[in-house]
């Protein structure tokens, strides 16, 4: 079904400051969604059913959102999966995706590993040990900017063409498939495990990854069959939709399926790559989506990323392969992150991802997949690199600017996300029916226009969201200021202030709702955004955020009882009931016995749900086994948390003591660490060459890293001539992780090499920075830092 572009008017005021009137109706039929049509779905031990329908997927007939998370197992040490998949669980995701390298696990024809950090088969049982859902990439090609997209160098000179249906090729397919089979045996959804879905093959007739095969000099082969050599691109671009061989595909991409079938690997869920007129499995997959703001492989301009559109309809690189009115819009591949090469250097902000998702969601998607999440060091065998050098990719460091680094590092757009996530966890399954509405002003917005506001509606009936963002990739916004959003229903007007008008700060973005249900209770509309839902007894919870720019009001109608206002004040107006803050943040009140609470901005961007209650602290709150792990590089911090806990807490590794709470309901909590100060000695050997020697050990310590700020092209790391990581320089500080090679660090010293960056390399234009040369090239070693990182187990806290 298409939507109608509402032809409504918008206000342009002459004077300076006057207000502008922004105006939506989303008195529109519902959105038409299709059941029962695709060969997706499946039950498991317990009777529980997940389906998939034409607009969103369903567990046990009720909306179910996916927040996937891309990490790759086999480019992070074993010992810490644990950590990073609660690290990855306290951030959102439900489901954690991983490709399945080929060449990594078969380096050696006929001889598969699965030992140590390629251990599938214990990473998906970590996956489903913390009740996450699992998604297996299961190849054969990947690509994953792994050295030949994933496929082993071995196959190169075999008697037939790989990626194509020759019995040869889908013979060792199938030895692979099984093998795969074996790992996730009894795992899958269907036997009570966590794997709810495959994907097959990866950007199948639209994508390729260079052999690295070639000699210098040469032009670069690709990974696909030469039928498909005009199709392939070495990256994701926007194609012309045609394909001469698009049946051929089709026939491929079954036979995949029903190889996995064959080696018992059946799930609910079978995926595939659609963008950019890849070939799917049709009505026997789920095509997934795509949205990169700053990749390497295009020249840095503005792009559409940001701005709304009925991506349901009309998915990010079309044309498409498939009839989207079938399928459900769900990403696989959007980029939080992006990885450097030698000849680009893009640097992604962190605060440009949350308007991305802002973005995607409020333009009709029904899941959220990021790649990557979790970055990671891809490993090195027999001395072998295995990232793909052809294209001129680090040879270890696949860090990503993923929410969660290398080392796992968790970063500014990790807690960003988390607010996004809370939301779609508790009103997920509200949100997933909702048509999306774009206003007239979407038609004549492209990516230079930074002035008019870029908004779009998600409506059931007469309740939905107003999502909105002021954000461009490559260009600077401003704050847009004095704002005002007339959202028309079937019964009346909403206004987005209730009077007057609100500001949308530069960089910002938003998510407004209108006739909300809560538990019974019908909050009109507010200019805060909804948090989370916190179930408890005799009255739930419902949290929101406060919104930088604009003055936080929550309305109701006049019959509504209000009670219990603290650090809030009510006012009775054209026949509504408007709650404002009284002065401060957070704010709290009943109404007709529903809790609400509002959050200042920062106090919602620290906040970690676990088991019902909110953990609000810069730092990071893991739910282990063990009790809750405070992890830290300050040495003190504070922990609000709420409803408060009456138990009196205690800290393994650390001193707690209670403190003075921000408002009535908290209880808070000071922690601090035992200041550690490694002794470390940094010999500078030459311009380009220094030594690292840690003369201390770990103790107290969670982890140490070793922070770098410097200029240059280039840098590597040594131990005993070995190389344990790399970096290409993109404008941010490097960082090594040292705990996973403590025992090295004993008795022997870090190599750091550094390479200046010549005037004539091409990247220059992906840097902010005016660099000196001298001689044509330019290189300054500014800090070599190490960091402590602390941690702590919480008891009686959950």
């Amino acid at each position: 079904m298409k939507y109608l572009l509402l032809a409504i008017t918008l206000l342009f005021a002459c004077s300076a400051g006057a207000q502008t009137n922004y105006s939506i109706d989303i008195n529109l039929p519902e959105k038409e969604i299709l059941r029962d049509h695709l060969d997706l779905g499946g039950k498991n031990p317990s009777g529980e059913a997940l389906s998939v329908n034409s607009y969103y997927i369903e567990k046990d007939g009720k909306p179910f959102f996916p927040v996937v998370g891309e990490f790759h197992f086999s480019r992070y040490p074993e010992a810490y999966w644990e950590e990073s998949i609660l690290k990855m669980k306290a951030g959102g995701i439900n489901v954690i995706a991983s490709y399945v390298f080929w060449n990594l696990h078969e380096r050696v024809e006929g001889q598969f590993d699965w030992s140590g950090n390629l251990n599938l088969k214990k990473f998906v049982e970590l996956i489903g040990k913390h009740n996450l859902y699992a998604i297996v990439r299961l190849g054969p090609f990947c690509h994953g900017e792994m050295r030949n997209g994933g496929i082993p160098d071995w196959l190169y000179g075999r008697p037939f063409e790989i990626r194509s249906n020759d019995p040869g090729y889908l013979e060792y397919v199938d030895k692979l498939y099984a093998q795969i089979g074996k790992q996730i045996n009894g795992l899958a959804y269907k036997d009570g495990g966590p794997v709810i879905g495959v994907q097959l093959e990866n950007e199948y007739q639209h994508s390729a990854a260079p052999w690295e095969w070639a000699y210098p000099g040469t032009n670069k082969e690709f990974t696909v069959a030469q039928m498909d050599a005009a199709l392939a691109h070495e990256q994701i671009a926007v194609t012309d939709g045609k394909n001469p061989w698009l049946e051929y595909g089709k026939q491929h991409m079954k036979r995949l399926k029903a190889l996995a079938l064959k080696n018992g690997i059946e799930v609910p869920l079978y995926t595939a790559t659609g963008w950019g007129n890849a070939t799917i499995v049709e009505k026997g997959s789920l095509p997934v989506t795509a949205g990169y703001a700053y990749p390497f492989w295009m020249e840095p301009a503005p792009s559409s990323f940001y701005l709304f559109k009925d991506i349901h309809q009309h998915p990010d690189y079309s044309p498409v392969s498939f009839d989207t009115s079938l399928y459900p819009s769900i990403p696989a591949e959007i980029g939080p992150g992006i990885q450097v090469k030698h000849s680009r250097r893009p640097f992604v902000p962190y605060e440009s991802v949350n308007p991305l998702m802002v973005r995607i969601v409020g333009s009709g998607s029904n899941g959220i997949g990021y790649y990557m999440y979790h970055g990671g060091s891809t490993p090195v065998f027999e001395g072998k690199f295995y990232n793909e050098e052809a294209n001129g990719i680090p040879r270890i460091n696949y860090d990503f600017q993923a929410p969660i680094g290398q080392y796992g590092q968790v970063r500014y757009h990790f807690k960003h996300l988390r607010q996004l996530h809370l939301f779609l966890d508790s009103w997920g399954a509200t949100l997933a029916p909702m048509k999306t509405v774009l206003p007239s002003t979407n038609a004549a917005i492209t990516p230079e226009n930074t002035h008019t506001l870029r908004y779009a509606v998600r409506s059931y009936g007469n309740a939905g969201f107003v999502f909105m963002i002021n954000f461009q990739d490559y260009l600077e916004t401003t704050d847009i200021k004095n704002v005002n959003i007339a959202v028309k229903t079937a019964d009346e007007t909403i206004s987005f202030p209730f009077s007057g008008g609100f500001n949308v700060v530069k960089g910002s973005s938003a998510i407004l709702p209108f006739n909300m249900n809560m538990a019974g209770t019908l909050l009109k509309s507010a200019t805060v955004q909804p948090l989370t839902i916190l179930r408890h007894s005799p009255a739930d919870y419902y949290v929101f955020s406060s919104i930088q720019g604009m003055d936080a009001e929550m309305v109701f109608p006049s019959s509504t009882r209000i009670t219990r206002l603290n650090n809030a004040k009510m006012s009775s107006v054209h026949g509504v009931k408007k709650i404002v803050s009284d002065g401060g943040e957070p704010f709290s009140f009943t109404a007709d016995g529903v809790n609400v609470l509002v959050l200042p901005p920062q106090m919602a961007l620290n906040a970690t749900k676990i088991d019902e209650y909110l953990f609000i602290s810069d730092a990071l709150i893991l739910d282990t086994p063990a009790g809750l792990q405070y992890i830290s590089r300050k040495t003190e911090s504070r922990v609000d948390v709420f409803p408060a806990i009456k138990a009196n807490p205690l800290a393994s590794e650390a001193q707690l003591e209670i403190i003075k709470k921000p408002v009535k309901g908290f209880a808070s909590y000071n922690i601090r660490f035992q200041k550690v100060e490694p002794c470390v000695t940094v010999q500078k050997i030459s311009d380009q060459k220094y030594t690292v020697k840690l003369n201390s050990d770990f103790k107290g310590l969670h982890d140490l890293f070793l922070e770098t700020d410097y200029t240059g092209d280039r840098a590597m790391a040594f131990i005993d001539g070995k190389m344990i990581t790399d970096h290409f320089f993109h404008e941010r500080i490097w960082e090594i992780g040292l705990r996973n090679i403590a025992p090295d660090l004993k008795n022997k010293e870090i190599v750091l090499l550094f390479h200046p960056v010549y005037s004539s390399y091409s990247y220059l234009k992906d840097l902010k920075r005016n660099l000196e040369f001298v001689d044509n090239k330019y290189l300054k070693v500014t800090t070599i830092n190490v960091v402590p990182e602390y941690s702590t187990i919480l008891k009686n806290l959950n």
